[in-house]
This record gives structure tokens, C-alpha cells and sequence, in this order.
């Protein structure tokens, strides 16, 4: 066990302060948000673009943790029962004592890396040798620079196999991977162009990545990816490395460059029929069935056959383990279920470093009402049960869970471990399914949580609203990539206020606020103050700007403390009036420099600040703003510069009435990009936070963040002149064709402009054309040349391949309609790593 004592020579650092009571380090905590065990977890003070962890020392020395790693100086006598050692990196340091941990066992690791299906491939790779093995691997898509220490230390001696994955996304970072998963044995997935922007040349970069291998016993590959063959052959020591290739190519099994020839046999809907050859170590051929058809998973399954192979796992129980691989669900994924219940589903598996990682985003959620954790045995730990299950009993309480639901033998045998929590245990899922009583759940979120062989899909299909097939993806993790794009752009000291108003954009404002408020946005902004009632009843605790107050709902700004924007005169009175009786939030001030809407115009500041002067005693003003009319045109640059150029002026003259400073705010998303030099005290986020970068300069630098999919209902065949759909505008005019029928229409915000040709949706991968008029609740599309199309297949209404900037073009109108549009009867899907 390590000792804090044992860091400096361990990091080779230098010990500042010895703790006053140091236990044994079981935790390496690096988010000061997420202090589960403080006495046994030590802090690394990693510093970023985006962060600097020494400014979080007080928070977690308040919080109990006393170990800590930094790289500046401390002053030690504000944290008199704490240790510290000092390194000159503290990321390095952190590499570095993940490295020292690896070196206490000499178990196989599997190291693997590629452009594509690394989690894959490691979750399969897990799933097909968990009968054989006890393993440790990285939860998750955890493959960073940070990631893969923090994998690696969750090794213990009752691991018998490691697999980790390593991602680069620039030169020189793959040695330092390399050093902390010190693999033994090797997959490649694939070199596509991924990170292409990192390396000199695509060479480079799988010369980059080949360096995780350079002392593995062996590597195991596809030959047809020419380069990587090329740079495995020329890179890595013949006789220090086997080199274990599959192929498609008989030329290159032929001329033994590749050990294995996968022949395709038989390829259906859902799975496909491989013969697979090998000469050595004797001539043999067998034949497999992937449950799968999709080209990426069967060559994900590919690598994973041919270690399972090269084990020499018989013939049949390859195919047995082969027939229970399912897709992986490779985000968390929050969904609206019944009786006004969120579930946070993680059902794909289920060991320890996963569990802490779904208790997390469990407990950052703000939303209100019991909690709930549906958990099913606990795999691959590498702990006996007493202690496994004593210590998943302790991250309970630290994560707000409420209630605990235990399903398997294994933690049914220790549920005493759970104390007082309010528990009820099951054998097994099926008898959690026949004694669910759907009443017993309301207004809750449920963590599910369990193995793959538990089947908890069942239960999360129970717990589900059961609404029509159209559901908005919303991708949390390019969410806060759009955010820190965003962040990188901003100056020291400047703050960001976020909109969140209309739903968040479509997106669904409770929970986006809660996103927001867990990355630490400085303030929200909603258009009424009901919007931000809603907020303050999810738990959100931001403050919260509202865009357009009402007289009438003064009331609830002061019991929800949300603070007003006040842009005119007669606002200004009526709120002066409530404020003399009672104590109100602050205020913020609009001024009109150009859009001509909404606020106080540049001849109003003398009677303006004359009122300010009056009613000090009564009045906090929080800040003044204004709104750039053409900020995402360079044709309006000059109107732009005139607009900043009077806030300019009319800001310091508020300042001055008031005497003190306020913060001052003139930038939206467009202005962030293109008016660096007047950020002034903050900056308002819009559009840009949902994946649309309104100038179009920067578009490629963000992530779409929703995703609208629909089902096909039903598809017919439509004779040559036969019509479809209301006013019979789909007609078949000179030849039939086939119609599917689509589970959205304009009652779920699909706009009927779209309708007769218009608007498009894809269907695998190809796009089918609107026919007909858009109705209520469905609409038509031409799927004549996709003849693979058939009821329930999934089609895409805008997304990867329908970007919003391009259909918003289609029909005259702007990205934020076709957002915002989205009905709320449409249901949400949130989804994170």
C-alpha cells in the first residue's frame, strides 16, 4: 500500500509538508467535485488551458482531503494538517506514479490503439476472455493522457490480465502512454484520419502510435491497412515481436504476410458468415457467425477472433462467446421514463472504475427527488466479496444514493454491507421484472447500472415512457467541447453567461443547466422568469438572468432570486416600487446602441442615472448590457464598432452614478469570434453553445450537439400515378415507388416547408426526399433506391450528414428555428461518456 511518505522518491519531488494523519493512498483525485473517500485519496493540482487545480485546494482541504501533489508553491499555514509534495509537473508526476504501480505486476496487458473502435474492441476483447481472466481495463473510452494512469491504477493483485487503450492526438505523447501501460501483448484497430491535424504526415502518425508496441511479445493487426502493415514490419523487432495479421486478401495470405484469410461467406441483416484459414501452426479452417453486419463491428470482432485464436480457444466455445457479444453502449445516456422519472443507463457493463465513474454523473445531477441505484453484481474487481462489496457501500452515501436495488447472488450474499440504506434484493433480473410495480416510482432518477449478462436493457425498457420512435439526441460531451472552444477564445478574468432560454435551444434547460453549472458557467440567462422557476427547481443555483421580465412576476424573481433585465423606464418604476417594499435581486441594465428593440437609448442616461442616484439605498445593479445587431455579417462591421463605441461611452456613465464597478457584457456567440478586443467584463454565449458558429469562419472547430431521429412506420408501394398524403401533392408520375412513411410531423416541429421534395432525411446512409405535404404527425420520403429500407429502421432528420446550417438554407430560415422548434412532447435523450 502506498504511503504518502513514499511519494517524493516515488515522483521525485520534493516533500513541502508531511499530513498530519496520512492513510494509505487508495484514490487518485483530480476533479475537486467528485471527493468520494477524502482520507484516502490524494489530489494532483493538474493545470490546463481551461483549469488550474491549485485554485481548488481550499475547497478540498474543507472537503477532508489532506494529500496532495502540486507544482507551485503553497502557503503551507493555510492548510496546517495537510502534505504536500512539490514537482515540476504535476501531469508527469501523475504518469509517473501510475508507471511505479504497473511495475508491481507481471501479468499480460494488452495495449491497444487506432484511429477507430479502441473502446470496442477493448469491451469485446473483455467480454470474450472473461471466462478465462479476471481483468482490469480502462473504463470507458479513458485512453488520455490523464485517462490511462488513472486505469492503469486500478490494477490489484488478483487481476490476471490487463487491456487498456491508448489515444494520441498529437506527436510525442504515445512514448508517455506507452511507459504507464508497458503492454505485453498488442492491437492496431485501424489508421484513419482522425487527429490528422496533430502529426506531420499520415506516416507519422502511425509511426506515432506504433510506439505503444515496441516491446510487446506480440501485435495483432489487419494487413489491409497498408500502412500500418508497412510500419509494424519496419518498426518493430522481428525477434522480439510476433506479428499476428489478419486478411481479406489472398495474395498477402498467400506470400505469409498475414497469418490469417477471413473470407466472407454469408452476410444478413444482422450478422455475417466468415471462413477463416490459417497455415500455421498446421493448415486448419473454421467458419464463425458475427452477430453482426455492420463493417466497423465485424472488424472490430475480426481482431477480436483472432486473439481469441492465437489462444487457442476450441472451435465451439469461440462461437458460444462470439453469439453473446452485443453492441456496446458506449455513452451514459439519460432518458425520460414514467411517472415523471429520469434513468441514467449504464447498463453495458459493470466494474468498480465504472460504477464510480455512473455514481458521479449520478451525483452531479441537480434534479430533485429520491435516488435510486439499480446495481447488479459487481465483475472483475479484483476484490474478495466482502471487501468489494463494503466498499461500493461506502460510495453510496458520498453520491446521494437513496435507495439501493441489488440484483445477482453475489450482492445479495452481502447486502448487510449496505446498512440502513432502504435496499431490496433480487436473484436475478427476472424476478426484479415479475415483482416491478410501476406506482412504487415517482419523480426519481435511477441509475441502472449492471453487467451485460444481467440483461438490464430489460429493465430500463420498463421503466421508459412509451412514446412514438422520435427521439432528440443530445450529446452532452460536444456540448462541453463547444463551451471550452468558446472558453479558449475568452481573456483572463472574463466571465461567461450562458442561454439557456427556450428550452435551452430545443435542447432541454434543466438539464443543460445542470451541465453548465457542474463546468462552472459564471451566470444563465432565460427569456421569462417561468423558465427560470423550473431551473431553480432543478436544483439549479447559477445566478439567472431574465431576458424579459413582467410586473406581474416580480414575486417570483424575488423568491427564486432571479434577477430582472430591465430596459425601460416604465420597468425601471415598477420595479423601484416592489424594491422600497421589500428587498429584490439585483438588476441588469439593457442600453440601446443600435438593435432598436429593447433598452435605455444613449439620450436616457442623464435621467436614467438620476433615478440610479435616488435609489441607491434600494437598488443593486449587477450589470448593463447590450446587443450587437450584426455581429455574424462582416458587411455590418462598422455598424458593429459604432454599437461598441456607444456602449463605451454609456457604460462608465452608469458606473459613475452608481459608484461602484458592475460587469459589463456586449458579446454573443458571433461576437466571441469576431470582436476579440471587446469582451469587456463578459461574454453571452448562445447558438454557439449548441454546435452552430453563426459567422460560418469556425464552423468545422465545433461539435453538433442534437440529433433528431425519427423511425420509418411503414413503407407501401406507390403505382405510377397513384398520389399520397393530404392535397395529393407525393403523386408517382411516370414510374412506382416505394414510400416509407416517417413517425414526425409539424406537431413535433418539423417544419412543413421541408414537405414536396424540399427537405430530405437520411436512411443508412443515403438520403431519401420528402414527398407530399409535412402532416400533423408524419410525414413521406421516396425510399425507391434504397431497397434495404423496412419498417423501424431509423432515419435522421438533422445531424452527422444533415448539418442544421444546411436544411436551415433549404427553406429561408436560420439554425435556432429549426432547434427551437422541436416539440417538448418529442422525447429527449441526454448521452455522455
Amino acid at each position: 500500500m502506498l504511503q504518502f511518505s513514499d511519494l517524493p522518491a516515488s515522483l521525485s519531488g520534493t516533500l513541502l509538508q508531511l499530513p498530519a494523519a496520512a492513510a494509505a493512498i487508495q484514490r487518485l483525485l483530480l476533479d475537486s467535485r467528485r471527493v468520494e473517500t477524502p482520507a484516502d485519496s490524494l489530489f494532483f493540482a493538474l493545470r490546463g488551458p481551461q483549469h488550474d487545480g491549485h485554485r481548488y485546494l481550499p475547497e478540498l482541504y474543507q472537503a477532508g482531503v489532506r494529500q496532495f501533489v502540486v507544482q507551485e508553491a503553497v502557503d503551507l499555514a493555510a492548510y496546517p494538517e495537510a502534505g504536500f509534495v512539490l514537482v515540476p509537473d504535476t501531469l508527469a508526476a501523475l504518469q509517473q506514479l501510475a508507471t511505479h504501480h504497473r511495475r508491481h505486476f507481471s501479468i499480460p496487458v494488452f495495449g491497444i490503439t487506432g484511429s477507430n473502435g479502441k473502446t470496442i474492441v477493448k469491451e469485446w476483447l473483455a467480454q470474450l476472455l472473461s471466462p478465462d481472466e479476471l481483468i482490469c481495463k480502462s473504463p470507458r473510452s479513458y485512453n488520455s493522457q490523464v485517462g490511462v494512469p488513472l486505469s492503469v491504477w486500478e490494477l490489484t493483485a488478483s487481476h490476471t490480465l490487463g487491456i487498456f487503450e491508448a489515444g494520441i492526438s498529437e506527436s510525442g505523447e504515445m512514448e508517455r502512454l506507452a511507459r504507464v501501460i508497458q503492454p505485453t501483448l498488442g492491437i492496431f484497430t485501424n489508421l484513419g484520419t482522425a487527429h490528422d491535424a496533430g502529426f506531420a504526415s499520415h506516416a507519422a502518425k502511425a509511426a506515432e502510435k506504433m510506439r505503444l508496441f515496441a516491446g510487446v511479445d506480440t501485435l495483432f493487426y489487419c494487413a489491409d491497412h497498408e500502412l500500418v502493415h508497412v510500419t509494424a514490419r519496419r518498426q518493430l523487432d522481428a525477434t522480439r515481436t510476433r506479428l499476428v495479421a489478419w486478411t481479406r486478401q489472398r495474395p498477402l495470405f498467400d506470400a505469409q504476410e498475414a497469418d490469417l484469410l477471413v473470407t466472407v461467406q454469408d452476410a444478413a441483416a444482422n450478422r455475417t458468415v466468415v471462413r477463416v484459414e490459417r497455415k500455421r501452426p498446421r493448415p486448419q479452417e473454421h467458419t464463425f457467425t458475427l452477430p453482426f453486419a455492420d463493417e466497423p463491428s465485424v472488424e472490430n470482432a475480426l481482431h477480436c477472433l483472432a486473439v481469441l485464436l492465437w489462444r487457442q480457444v476450441p472451435t465451439p466455445e469461440i462461437q458460444r462467446r462470439l453469439d453473446r457479444l452485443q453492441s456496446v453502449a458506449m455513452r451514459l445516456e439519460m432518458k425520460q421514463a414514467l411517472n415523471d422519472c429520469y434513468i441514467l443507463d449504464d447498463t453495458y457493463n459493470n466494474d468498480l472504475a465504472g460504477l464510480r465513474l455512473a455514481l458521479d454523473a449520478l451525483a452531479r445531477q441537480t434534479r430533485r427527488g429520491r435516488r435510486t441505484l439499480i446495481l447488479s453484481d459487481v465483475l472483475e474487481s479484483g476484490l474478495g466479496g466482502a471487501e468489494l462489496y463494503a466498499r461500493v457501500a461506502a460510495l453510496l452515501p458520498t453520491h446521494g444514493v437513496d435507495r439501493l436495488i441489488g440484483i445477482g447472488p453475489a450482492i445479495s450474499q452481502h447486502q448487510a454491507a449496505f446498512g440502513n440504506l432502504s435496499n431490496v434484493f433480487y436473484p436475478d433480473t427476472e424476478s426484479f421484472l415479475a415483482d416491478f410495480r410501476p406506482e412504487q416510482y415517482r419523480q426519481e432518477l435511477l441509475l441502472v447500472k449492471g453487467a451485460r449478462r444481467y440483461g438490464f436493457e430489460r429493465i430500463v425498457a420498463a421503466f421508459q415512457r412509451q412514446l412514438h420512435g422520435t427521439v432528440l439526441e443530445v450529446d452532452l460531451d460536444a456540448l462541453v467541447h463547444n463551451l471550452n472552444f468558446y472558453r479558449r477564445r475568452l481573456q483572463p478574468g472574463v466571465k461567461l453567461m450562458v442561454m439557456v432560454k427556450a428550452f435551452a435551444y430545443g435542447s432541454g434547460s434543466a438539464e443543460v443547466a445542470n451541465l453548465l453549472q457542474f463546468h462552472r458557467a459564471d451566470y444563465l440567462a432565460v427569456a421569462y422568469a417561468d423558465e427560470g422557476v423550473t431551473l431553480r427547481q432543478h436544483g439549479i443555483s447559477l445566478p439567472l438572468m431574465v431576458m424579459n421580465p413582467a410586473p406581474d412576476a416580480f414575486q417570483k424573481l424575488r423568491q427564486y432570486h432571479l434577477e430582472p433585465e430591465i430596459y425601460s423606464f416604465e420597468l425601471l418604476r415598477e420595479y423601484l416600487r416592489a424594491a422600497q417594499e421589500t428587498t429584490m435581486p439585483a438588476i441588469h441594465l439593457k442600453l440601446d446602441t443600435g438593435m432598436r428593440r429593447l433598452g435605455f437609448a444613449e439620450d436616457d442616461l442623464p435621467e436614467l442615472c438620476r433615478i440610479l442616484r435616488q435609489y441607491a439605498g434600494h437598488l443593486r445593479v449587477a450589470s448593463a448590457l447590450t446587443h450587437l445587431a450584426g455581429a455574424d455579417e462582416a458587411q455590418h462591421n462598422e455598424f458593429s464598432r459604432r454599437q461598441l463605441a456607444a456602449f463605451g461611452r454609456m457604460a462608465p456613465q452608469l458606473e459613475t452614478a452608481l459608484g461602484y464597478p458592475i460587469l459589463k457584457h456586449a458579446l454573443n456567440s458571433a461576437g466571441i469570434v469576431r470582436f476579440p478586443d471587446a469582451q469587456y467584463d463578459m461574454v453571452r454565449l448562445g447558438i454557439g453553445l449548441y454546435g452552430v458558429e453563426a459567422t460560418g469562419q469556425e464552423q468545422d472547430a465545433l461539435r453538433p450537439v442534437s440529433t433528431l431521429r425519427t423511425t420509418i412506420s411503414q413503407i407501401k408501394t406507390l403505382p405510377a400515378g397513384e398520389t399520397v398524403g393530404y392535397s395529393r401533392r407525393g403523386e408517382a408520375t411516370s414510374h412506382e415507388r416505394r414510400i416509407a412513411t416517417l413517425a414526425i410531423g409539424y406537431a413535433d416541429g418539423y417544419d412543413r416547408r421541408f414537405g414536396n421534395g424540399a427537405g430530405a432525411v437520411l436512411i443508412r446512409g443515403q438520403r431519401a426526399p420528402l414527398v407530399g405535404n409535412v402532416c400533423m404527425d408524419m410525414c413521406m420520403v421516396d425510399v425507391t433506391h434504397i431497397p434495404e429500407a423496412q419498417a423501424g429502421d431509423t432515419a435522421t432528420v438533422f445531424g452527422q450528414g444533415l448539418p442544421l446550417r444546411e436544411l436551415a438554407a433549404l427553406i429561408g430560415t436560420i439554425p435556432y428555428e429549426l432547434l427551437t422548434n422541436v416539440s417538448e412532447r418529442v422525447k429527449r435523450v441526454f448521452v455522455a461518456e
